[in-house]
């Protein structure tokens, strides 16, 4: 009896550890393996919630995976309507597969496909609030300061001019940077901006630093007439960026450095900016 006993409960043992997932018999190369053959097949079937239960194993576990892994969770994250994060998934599996990855051609077609699908959702917004006042108080103070304290903070003469202030200040910290190993404060960031006013219009200009050291500047202007100053944004962890969205078009308008909390404070400040300049007055 005591025999048997031993044999069903290495027998029971076995099939808890299977069953939940406590062990595994492969190492961790040949399970990422495993799970991508798997994904492969489930995104071929396009049985979108297998794929994204396998995607999700996948992402949890360490070790370096394939390029393929961006590409099936960019299409994934299509399926689920995530337009940015599909976007975002897909060019960096053109990144690091280039030209010659098996997936470059179709990659390159559906962000372009994201890209128009994101501007029919700006329009269709747009036009729902064509005949919409929105009040003033649904967009919350910048940085959850209102402009009087900001006027104050950066002794400024004006709202308007203090929402400059505040925005190239938030900015300035915000940089996006290729080596996230290590920030030093003595060393600029990689991608920066810098806004200033124009004749109804917000003037960003875009600082890159390339690996060379060359510096390129590039000025663009955004009018604000006509668009909604409530700004989307988003972050992925998984290439190590946020972004804030041009409200005209819906492309990115600033790539910076993965912080939820800094993204959310200049989008909301520019958000304020634009209404402050839609409203026509001095900006006092």
């Amino acid at each position: 009896m005591s025999g048997r006993k031993l044999v069903a409960g290495l027998m029971l043992s076995s099939v808890l550890t299977v069953s939940t997932g406590m062990a595994y018999a492969l190492a961790p190369e040949h399970e990422i393996r495993r799970l991508m053959l798997a994904t492969e097949e489930a995104v071929a079937a396009e049985s979108w919630s297998e794929a994204g239960e396998y995607l999700n194993r996948l992402r949890a576990m360490e070790g370096e995976k394939p390029a393929e892994y961006f590409y099936y969770r960019g299409r994934a994250m299509l399926q689920a309507s995530h337009l940015n994060e599909a976007r975002s998934a897909l060019e960096q599996y053109i990144t690091l597969a280039g030209a010659e990855g098996a997936y470059y051609q179709q990659s390159l077609k559906l962000i372009t496909d994201i890209e128009k699908a994101s501007r029919a959702s700006i329009r269709a917004l747009a036009e729902g609030q064509t005949n919409t006042e929105e009040p003033v108080a649904v967009i919350e103070p910048a940085d959850g300061q209102d402009l009087k304290t900001l006027r104050t903070l950066y002794l400024a003469d004006s709202d308007r001019e203090a929402l400059v202030i505040h925005l190239n200040t938030l900015l300035d910290t915000a940089g996006w940077r290729r080596d996230k190993t290590m920030v030093r404060l003595d060393r600029p960031a990689d991608k920066q901006y810098q806004v200033a006013l124009g004749s109804g219009n917000i003037n960003i200009q875009d600082i890159e630093r390339h690996p060379d050291g060359a510096l390129v500047r590039k000025t663009r202007s955004l009018s604000v007439f006509g668009v909604n100053p409530q700004l989307r944004w988003d972050c992925e962890p998984v290439v190590g960026a946020c972004w804030v969205y041009d409200p005209r078009d819906g492309s990115r308008l600033f790539q910076l450095a993965d912080n939820r909390k800094q993204t959310q404070d200049i989008a909301r400040t520019l958000g304020r900016l634009i209404r402050n300049l839609q409203q026509g007055s001095s900006g006092s």
